[in-house]
This record gives structure tokens, sequence and C-alpha cells, in this order.
């Protein structure tokens, strides 16, 4: 163990592992018991009995209650505002957003009462039939436990963060049995740098969840497919090949159409709702209302809650026609964005595989009426599933390989995989940020697209910069700054100005080391650098770095949060290029 000079205490990564070793257990039971809080909550609202036993891979069969089962969103979601709003108001909404938000912006720091504000608040959407997922909840949820165990430990950030990307992907195995895309998706959206030292804590804790899961949950994966267990691999002909190129393009269009309505009823409910129990009252009793014209146009409910029962029905090729699968994709897109955006708790990976399933299957009975197609609304469902996944969230891998190990079926790999990337392609094109990233992006907090190789790029500015520095005059000359300064300074910087407006950055070392070979009655006006950028002090350093490499800037001025303008005195500190060096090479003392 290795004291650092802000208190943390840095372990070893047997340590380490023994820690996400730890967080999978939690996890994994965790998941446990949060879908038989789900299974509870679900009886009791729409069978009136108190249970256990619910099969959320079956269409369910319609309740009691008749046209009054359109309070029952509204019901469940009065409980699931007054959760949030009285302990975690960051519980509201798909979560995932605010796990990439404690990763990057806030130094790997989540409440212990997430967690349990989380669980309840989201068991109690899906329970209640908020169309949305139980995948989001488990995240945060496992990320909230890897946050706080190295909270405990007093663990440095990178260390932190390690075990909150461990906690997530542990969620996402445990509850789909997928241990290979719970790694995947802790790598592709949680882990800030891919090492060993942050790959073997995910990778047990990930592990661990899955063993877990397996021994309550059984080993079958998410969704059996009768196809994938009966076909042998097989080519794909160029009908089929054109078929999936056509389906990739229109998940991408639907990740977008998804993406763009859910944060356009956020702000709609925002802007016409200040009472949060008002908002979701009104959001949940569309829903409510749309699930009973389902149900009593075509018998079931369909919408409600995850939608596994549904996806699970289509890949039994049980419901393919066309107009209902056209009527579902468009349901499911309004009832999820409907429950989001005003204010329920619950994942957004659930409901895009299931507007993947519907758009996929649809799309092949339509190709279907045309002469020379043979396409399978089965496969075309387990495409869409992967591409609509990957165009809302950017995780090409994650999609691929879970929908992978949630089907089993090897002859979509090659379908697959060109779906997803034309879908990525096709939404990053109309919007360059994901589901995830989006509601952050218009709160001004940048996540990085690509993952570098460093935990250091995401500290912020005002832990790197160097606060040793004088504020002197432009017009002041080299000789009387250093008299002023003397040669045993401790100052690095200069900050030159013009005024109350800071102009320039003279490094000090540079000065007392060339003095003799310059002219003493040169102005530090003349002698400094004007190329500097500004940072605000809780600026990540990829931001920072961003910001000095557009500019070719050789410095940063620190400023307070919200200060834009270059006044010396606001400024609080100095990064410069070879305390950026110090930051890399302290982060190699693993």
């Amino acid at each position: 163990m290795t004291e650092q000079t802000d208190g943390s205490r840095q372990v070893g990564l047997v340590t380490l592992a023994g820690l996400a070793f730890l967080v999978g257990i939690v996890t994994g039971i965790g998941a446990l018991a949060f879908r038989m809080l789900i299974a509870v909550l679900h009886n009791l609202f729409f069978a009136g009995k108190l249970d256990v036993v619910y099969d959320a891979e079956a269409l369910m069969p319609l309740g009691p209650w008749g046209p009054f089962v359109i309070l029952v969103p509204v019901i469940g979601g009065l409980g699931v505002v007054w959760l949030t709003q009285t302990f975690a108001p960051e519980a509201r909404g798909h979560g995932v957003p605010e796990v990439m938000d404690a990763i990057y912006h806030r130094e790997g720091q989540i409440r212990p009462v997430v967690a349990i504000a989380k669980s309840l608040a989201s068991a109690l959407s899906i329970g209640s039939g908020a169309a949305v997922g139980r995948e989001g909840p488990i995240i945060q949820i496992g990320s909230s436990f890897g946050s706080t165990m190295g909270q405990l430990t007093r663990l440095p950030t990178w260390q932190r963060i390690t075990l909150i990307a461990a906690g997530g992907g542990a969620g996402i195995a445990a509850t789909f049995n997928t241990p290979l895309g719970g790694v995947m998706f802790a790598i592709e959206l949680m882990l800030p740098e891919v090492s060993s030292r942050t790959f073997l804590p995910v990778v047990i804790a990930t592990a661990t969840a899955t063993y877990i899961g397996r021994l309550f949950f059984g080993i079958d994966p998410a969704f059996i497919v009768p196809i994938a267990q009966e076909a042998a691999f097989q080519g794909i002909n160029f009908s089929d090949l054109a078929g999936f190129t056509l389906l990739g393009l229109l998940c991408g269009l639907a990740s977008f159409a998804f993406i763009r309505v859910l944060s356009a009823l956020e702000d709609v409910f925002d802007h016409y709702f200040k009472n949060h129990y008002l908002r979701h009252a009104v959001g949940m009793l569309i829903v409510g209302t749309m699930m009973y014209l389902l149900a009593q146009s075509y018998g079931h409910y369909f919408i409600q809650g995850t939608g596994y029962g549904t996806i699970s029905a289509v890949l039994h090729n049980e419901l393919a026609t066309f107009q209902l699968m056209a009527i579902l994709f468009v349901a499911k897109l309004a009832a999820t964005t409907l429950s989001l955006g005003s204010g329920a708790s619950g994942g957004i990976f659930s409901p895009s595989l299931f507007m993947g399933t519907t758009l996929g299957a649809a799309l092949a009975i339509a190709l279907n009426w045309l002469p020379g197609f043979d396409a399978s609304p089965v496969e075309f469902a387990m495409v869409g599933m992967a591409a609509v996944v990957g165009g809302a969230s950017g995780a090409a891998m994650t999609a691929i390989v879970m929908v992978f190990e949630m089907t089993r079926d090897y002859n979509i790999i090659v379908p697959m995989v060109i779906a997803v990337a034309l879908s990525i392609g096709v939404r990053r094109w109309l919007s360059p940020e994901n589901i995830y990233t989006i509601k952050l992006a218009w709160r001004g907090k940048h996540i990085p697209k690509q993952r570098h190789t460093n935990m250091f790029l995401v500290r912020h500015a005002a832990e790197v910069m160097d606060d040793a520095f004088a504020v002197l005059p432009a017009e002041m000359t080299l000789e009387t700054a250093l008299e002023t300064l003397g040669f045993d300074t401790d100052k690095h910087f200069i900050l030159v100005t013009d005024g109350d407006e800071a102009v320039g950055v003279v490094r000090v070392s540079r000065v007392l080391r060339s003095s003799e070979g310059v002219q003493t009655d040169a102005t530090l006006g003349e002698l400094a650098s004007r190329a500097w950028v500004l940072a605000e002090r809780d600026d990540i350093l990829h931001d920072v770095l961003q910001r000095m490499s557009d500019q070719d800037g050789h410095y940063a001025l620190v400023m307070p949060n919200g200060r834009t303008e270059a006044q010396s005195r606001h400024v609080i500190g100095v990064v410069g290029k070879d305390r950026i060096a110090d930051s890399v090479m302290q982060h190699f003392h693993a």
C-alpha cells in the first residue's frame, strides 16, 4: 500500500482484484434481490397478489383491474417521485449518465444512498409498468457499491473509478447472463484507461457476478431462440445482405429518434411541469392509456416494464405481422421516452432491444413482399436488437457481443457487425452524442469519445495546476523582476499583466538560467509567452489538453468555475507542459 500526497492509499493489483471480487459478489446478489423485488411489485400491481414468481420472458396475462389498469403506472410513479426527491435525485432517469459523470467529473464519488434509492425507485417503476429496463439500475447499483468501497478504503481516483467500472460491468453480466458483454460494456463506456491494472479487476467482478447469477437464474441465455438451437451455420445470400444493410441504416435513424425524442420530452416536462409529482403522473397516465388500448386491440399490454415477453414472442415467431410490429415500435418509443422524460427510474437497454426487435421483424416482413426475398423475421429481429443498442449507446462491441450471448446464434454475427456499424455511423452523422452522453453534454460536461491509456486524463485542472506564481506587470524590466523575486524564489511562473488583464506567462527557471544572455532592460511583456489558453478549475485534463492542442498553447491559466475572462486577480494556477508530464509520470507508479 502506497500513501499518496492527497491522503489516499494506493493498493497493489492483488488487493484491488480482491476488492473487485467483493464488488462482484455484492452486485450479483444485488441483481438477484432487484429482480425479486420487481417480481413482487409487478405481481402486486398487475395481479393483486403477493408472489415472487414472475416470468418476465412470457407475455403477461391481463390483470383484474380492467380499464383501471391505466392508473397502475400513475400510482407507482408517485412512489418513484417520492423516493428520488427525498433520498437521491440522481436515481431518476436511466442511471448510466450519472455514473459517467461520477467517473469523469466527480473523481469517482457516488453517494452510497444512490444504490438503495435506485433499487427501490427502479423496481417500483418497472413493477408498475413504466416502459424502462432493469440494466441501467443494476449498473448504477453496482457502480455505487464500487465507489463506496473505494471511498471507505481511501483509494486514489483511478482505483476508485476501476471499481465503479467493475461494478457496472458486473451488473450487466449478472442481469443478462452475458459475462463478455459486461466486460465490453465497462471497457467501451466506463473505463478511461484499458490496461492490466484496470482490466483484471473488471473481469474478476464480472465473472463473479455472472457465476452468482447463474446459480439462481440458470445457465440458459436470456432469450431462447428456436432457430438458433436448430440451424447449422450457413452463409448469407445477397438479398439478405442487402436487407441487413437497409436495417442498419433504419436502426441508425431509430437510434437518433430515440435520443432526440427522449431529450425533447425531458425539456418539455421540465418547462411545463414544475411539480415533479404532476409531471410524472401525466407521463405515466399516457403510458397507462397506451397499455390499455393495446390490450383492448391485441390482447396484451406489450410495452409495460422491460418488454422481454414481447421480445421473446417475436423471437419465437409468434407475433410477426407488419402492422403489429410497426405499432409496437412506435408505442415503445413513445412509452419509454414518456416514462423517462417525465421522471421514471430505469434503463434504456431493454427498450432498445424491444425497438430493434420490432423494427427488424417489420422490415423482414416488408421485404418478403418483394420478389426474390426470403428474409427471416427472427434473424432480422436479433440483428435489429444489436443495431439499435449500438446506435443509441455508441458501444459497438458491447451490442454485438451481448446480443450474441443473449441469443447464442452464430449465424447473425456477420449481419450484426454490418448493421451495428451502419447504425452507429448514421446516428453519429445526425448526432455526435449518444443517449448516455447527450444529457451531460447539454450540461457542459464533456465525455471523451476516445479511450486513452492513462487515468491522468480524468484529473481536474485544479489537481494538476501549479499555484506558485508571481503576478508582475508587463512593463517591468527583467532586472527589476529578478531583484523582486530573488534567485532563491519559490515561484515557478510569472503571470504577466497589463492592468488587470493577464497577457502572458514567463517560466521563472528559464529566465534565471538565461538571464546572463538576455538584455536585463528587456520587459516581461517582451519575454512573456502569449501561447496560453483558459481553463476552469473543474475542467478535466483531457479537455485542457485538447484546448491547448487546438490553439497551440504552451500554458493554461486556471480560473474559478464560471470565469471566462483572463483577469489576473482571478487566476488560481498555471498548467504548463512540464506539469502535465509530471502528472503522466505519476500514474506509472502503480
